[in-house]
């Protein structure tokens, strides 16, 4: 079956002060190039990847590999929502954020920090 990954991209780009906050819409879409290129690293079955987006990020396009969604409000509600639907199917959501963790745990979502897609040791 085919694991849904959501990941929080504002919490992902934000994971590291690389000056991602001059130029929000493109970290994000590094992110999603990087997302399409490299995957999820140790997920190596069928993934179906989300990149949740919010703000100034918004109007990034999806490319294949990656669908883009764009919240219209909160990008945690959205990511909410993506893993309470996926109920019957593996769910990883990728955040730091202690909350939406708590959130989609819920759901029976298993979350892992942003270092499990940034590439970094």
């Amino acid at each position: 079956m085919t694991t849904l990954v959501i990941i929080d991209a504002a919490n992902v780009v934000g994971s590291v002060p690389d000056g991602w906050w001059r130029d929000r819409r493109g970290a994000a879409e590094r992110l999603r190039d990087r997302l399409a290129v490299d995957g999820v690293p140790g997920h190596e079955g069928p993934v179906e990847i989300v990149l949740v987006v919010e703000g100034a990020a918004r109007g990034v396009e999806s490319v294949p590999g990656v669908r883009v969604e764009a919240a219209s409000g909160s990008g945690d509600d959205r990511i909410v929502e993506l893993a309470a639907g996926a109920r019957g199917r593996p769910c990883l959501v990728v955040t730091a954020d202690r909350e939406l963790r708590r959130r989609v745990s819920e759901f029976g979502a298993e979350v892992v920090g942003p270092r499990a897609v940034r590439g970094d040791s």
